[in-house]
């Protein structure tokens, strides 16, 4: 038991850590939150896709305020280091506090967004709670592409305001958010009628920082993807031959890749000067990402290959098509200082016997941006003979400074904790977009604790963040009531 204040919130996010919930796998999640609505008499919902929704009952005196909805989503991006023996289907999170945060034994911790679902969970057990009728709704699978806010239905809530409980900056409101596409290259690839004859090494990448492929873009931290077929075109530079079997990088769209790794097969009389070159490589790479990425770190280790090399020509436009994929910081937003406005991620890249594939993910607070950076990059892929295949993509949420729960959470704000907040934006996405199609004149604010390195193992939750974010929301709701 971590023994954190407030109690009845961090008790509700040590029974969720408990159990597995990846992307696309939240039923025993949706469960548990069913079964607390349940044991309290509340009535819930649930749609077909797993969404849900329960119906708090106002405070006495107060059933004639407007609903409040609280939103948060159920699943959780599910990263762990290379070392961690860890199974996301099947076995818990492993919690620990760490002097003034907590986080997880080398994993994501799924504070993103466990606390907020938490937080909608403990106003149930709050006996000082005072607030106007609620409606708690849980989304399913928002960190793969926000597909259970896609699949919400008219009337599944009947409230036109709304609290978003996914930001991760302590004493915010967020009320825009940048909207995304998913661009994924398929190239076919030839291999050599027989196995390599020269021994096999795997060359890794490791150590980096990884985290969110939305607020953490436009830091610069190092991508492995991107270092590992650098080191393999340094490879080429020197005219070391090298036979490319497989290569395979990062896990998660929405995640900056932390390691990356390829299966090579090295002539015995140039392992002297491929090993040379990986370490002058690596301090190259160690000094541009001083104070950002110190520990990364690259090895050639003696492998087992089963598989037959690319053939050249298959090899040469692999690696001229990962040297080309675009990643990081496209634009700075105009309107608002410091936003990030345009982006796209190199996420991911595997191999099969007959084919490479990448999968990378553009953001942008600007239609027009976004649709641009997506047919960028479907470019570079087009150029190299890819298939190009992209999501429908999602909306982004227009700021609106006239949102009368804006207002209200600002107020609040000063009065709880002496600062009143400007909004902000977020480059990364959050469902509030895609909800306030789905319901016409919803009014909408996020806020949230301090959460850094989300989508890393490196997460971890403020503690104090998450107390004095709690306090906000209680009175919050006391003053929409």
């Amino acid at each position: 038991m971590l023994n954190l204040e407030p109690k009845k919130v961090w008790e509700h996010f040590e029974k969720l850590s408990a159990i597995p919930r990846p992307s696309k796998h939240e039923k025993a999640a949706g469960d548990y939150v069913v079964s607390v609505a349940k044991a309290r008499r509340m009535e819930w919902e649930r749609d077909e896709v797993g969404n849900v929704v329960i119906r708090v009952p106002a405070t006495k005196g107060h059933e004639k305020a407007a609903i409040t909805v609280l939103q948060g989503h159920l699943d959780m991006v599910c990263e762990k280091n290379s070392g961690t023996v860890h199974d996301f289907l099947k076995d818990p999170i492993r919690l620990r506090v760490e002097g003034k945060v907590v986080k997880a034994e080398g994993t994501t911790l799924g504070a993103d967004n466990g606390i907020g679902v938490a937080m909608s969970l403990a106003l149930l057990d709050e006996p000082q709670a005072v607030h106007g009728p609620l409606e708690l709704l849980f989304t399913i699978d928002e960190e793969t592409g926000l597909n259970g806010a896609n699949n919400l239905k008219p009337g599944f809530v009947k409230g036109l305001r709304m609290l978003n409980l996914d930001t991760e900056e302590d004493a915010q409101l967020y009320v825009g958010c940048a909207g995304g596409i998913d661009t994924v290259m398929n190239l076919r690839v030839g291999r050599r009628r027989q196995k390599s004859r020269q021994p096999a090494f795997r060359l890794s990448v490791s150590g980096l920082r990884g985290g969110h492929s939305g607020s953490d873009i436009n830091e610069g931290r190092g991508n492995a993807n991107r270092i590992l077929v650098r080191f393999l075109q340094e490879l080429d530079r020197l005219s070391l031959g090298y036979e490319l079997a497989a290569i395979q990088g990062g896990s998660k769209r929405n995640a900056i890749p932390r390691e990356a790794f390829a299966l090579l097969h090295v002539k015995k009389t140039a392992m002297e000067e491929a090993h040379g070159a990986l370490k002058a490589f690596q301090e190259v790479v160690r000094e541009e990402l001083r104070g950002l990425d110190d520990g990364v770190t690259l090895t050639l280790e003696e492998a087992r290959s089963d598989m037959a090399p690319l053939s050249p020509g298959s090899q040469k436009k692999t690696v001229r098509l990962l040297g080309a994929v675009p990643h990081g910081l496209i634009a700075y937003s105009l309107e608002i200082h410091g936003l990030v406005e345009t982006s796209t991620n190199f996420a991911i890249v595997t191999t099969t016997q007959g084919k490479v594939q990448v999968a990378t993910s553009q953001r942008s607070s600007v239609a027009s941006q976004l649709a641009w950076a997506a047919q960028w990059v479907a470019n570079v892929g087009l150029l190299a003979g890819a298939q190009i295949v992209q999501s429908d993509g999602y909306p982004g949420w227009k700021p609106n400074l006239d949102s009368p729960i804006l207002k209200a959470a600002q107020k609040t704000f000063l009065r709880v904790i002496g600062e009143e907040p400007l909004p902000k934006a977020i480059h990364a996405g959050l469902e509030c977009g895609i909800i306030g199609a789905k319901y016409p004149g919803m009014d909408m604010v996020s806020l949230g604790p301090e959460i850094r390195n989300a989508h890393s193992p490196d997460e971890e939750v403020h503690i104090d963040s998450v107390k004095r974010t709690y306090a906000v929301l209680l009175e919050l709701l006391k003053d929409l009531a």
